[in-house]
């Protein structure tokens, strides 16, 4: 498991499956915080969205691969 060593700001958070999840805005602890801008629709919308660095399967190049589909990944992140 890679967790969020490696992980910088504004790197592309992304599913398994490859599906676009996010955009990270920082790393707090063993969480990735991803911005307001890519946090979801609706009442979703406007605050800040957090995945588990658990989820973290590995970090290639600038983006952040998961361990979970983004559907999956999605249902599991934190609302701020």
């Amino acid at each position: 498991m890679s967790g969020v060593s490696g992980i910088k700001e504004h790197m592309e958070v992304i599913g398994a499956d490859g599906v676009h999840v996010g955009t990270v805005d920082r790393v707090d602890g063993n969480r990735i915080t991803l911005t307001k801008k890519d946090s979801g629709e609706g009442h979703h919308k406007g605050h800040h969205h957090f995945i588990d660095g658990g989820l973290v399967a590995e970090v290639e190049g600038n983006k952040v691969r998961l361990s979970a589909n983004a559907a999956v990944a999605v249902s599991m992140e934190e609302e701020k």
